[in-house]
């Protein structure tokens, strides 16, 4: 599935001529802005996403804000049937970026007294989580450090995933599955990323508002922000409105390897955790809300950026993520934002922590879901703000 060469050849014959990096004109960058190389970072960022499609993905749309300089482009196609090129407005899945909505909605739920981070989830939630994660708070649902593994899905491999693609998955039995195992480990001892957190933090949200996830997201960020194009889909496998095709590598109906559109795809298993659809000038729009303290405020909104003081359970390095947010040291400086996967689909909101500058992506991954970051999403992070 990682066969570079022949896929490449693939896209090309399929796309024809790759459409060039579309850019607007950008905003006289400060002396504080840090280049991943030594050419500017509006040629950096230019760079980084011209040539598209590759092997590693059809398209990019990026866009960077803040005071040190704003930059606007888009690359690649918006199908590779007509090889037309990429909608730079266009709508796409944002996976795990969705976290950061549910954790803002949850801290705004703490600040009405609604919500005690302190608390024990299964005070809210008794007739769904067992005694034997009794010990796991709110807080710990949201910084991954509950301790609760992953619910089990049918299939192992992205060909069995692809033919369950359509198949609705409800939070309570995800939450089921995953709760009838043993901890991964004790309540706030180590920290191991997960969706099933926030599955039941979209629970929590429901259980304390008597209102649906959906309409709670959209009542307390969507509407006061103006985020017109961004929605939760529900069970709706397709995405309404403008958007770009994403595509997966796996093996075809003949037996060979290739890409397949994997655009109309359900999301159901990511729902509270990774299922929100939106635009890069939403999230950006988003982005920098949150950072300037218009959706969470005050004390609680520190709880963004403080990490919890434990190790990686898989790794042993230091916790990484937050309430809502990770963070990572580019080009010298903290970066806080979140990355989200779907299939077909890659995209990442990040800032400086005092909004100096912002960054928005979505990349049309063809392995959007692999180990790591793909190329030319790591591209567009370092040329935005250094190397690690």
């Amino acid at each position: 599935m990682r066969t570079r060469t022949s896929l490449l050849t693939a896209v090309v014959l399929v796309a024809g001529i790759a459409a060039g990096p579309s850019v607007l004109p950008a905003a006289a960058s400060s002396p504080a802005a840090r280049a991943a190389t030594e050419q500017s970072p509006n040629t950096a960022l230019e760079t980084a996403i011209a040539g598209l499609p590759t092997a590693d993905a059809t398209a990019a749309l990026v866009r960077v804000g803040g005071k040190e300089g704003v930059w606007r482009g888009s690359s690649g196609v918006h199908d590779l049937r007509t090889g037309r090129p990429a909608d730079p407005a266009a709508r796409f899945r944002a996976g795990s970026v969705t976290k950061v909505f549910t954790a803002a909605v949850a801290l705004q739920l703490a600040e009405e007294g609604r919500l005690d981070l302190d608390r024990r989830a299964r005070s809210y939630l008794p007739e769904l989580i067992p005694a034997s994660y009794a010990g796991v708070t709110v807080r710990q649902l949201l910084n991954h450090t509950h301790g609760i593994p992953a619910p089990d899905f049918p299939g192992t491999t992205v060909e069995e995933w692809y033919a369950n693609r359509f198949q609705v998955h409800a939070p309570e039995d995800m939450v089921r599955s995953a709760t009838s195992k043993k901890p991964e480990f004790g309540p706030g001892e180590r920290q191991h990323y997960l969706n099933i957190g926030y599955t039941i933090a979209g629970l929590l949200i429901e259980r304390v508002t008597h209102d649906s996830y959906e309409h709670q997201v959209a009542r307390r960020v969507l509407g006061p922000l103006g985020l017109r194009d961004t929605y939760v889909p529900g069970t709706n496998p397709r995405i309404t409105g403008p958007h770009n095709h994403g595509y997966q590598t796996m093996r075809l109906d003949d037996g060979t390897t290739g890409l397949r559109d994997v655009s109309v795809w359900g999301s159901t298993d990511g729902w509270a955790a990774g299922d929100i659809v939106s635009t890069t000038a939403d999230l950006e729009r988003f982005t920098q809300a949150l950072f300037r303290g218009r959706i969470v405020r005050g004390p609680l909104l520190e709880e963004m950026f403080t990490l919890p003081k434990v190790t990686d359970f898989r790794t042993g390095e230091p916790a990484a993520y937050a309430v809502g947010l990770s963070m990572k040291v580019l080009g010298g400086r903290e970066v806080w934002g979140k990355t989200g996967g779907r299939w077909g689909y890659n995209a990442a909101i990040a800032s400086t922590r005092d909004g100096s500058r912002t960054l928005v992506y979505s990349v049309n991954s063809t392995d959007a879901k692999g180990q790591g970051v793909g190329r030319t999403a790591e591209k567009i992070m370092v040329a935005a703000y250094g190397r690690p």
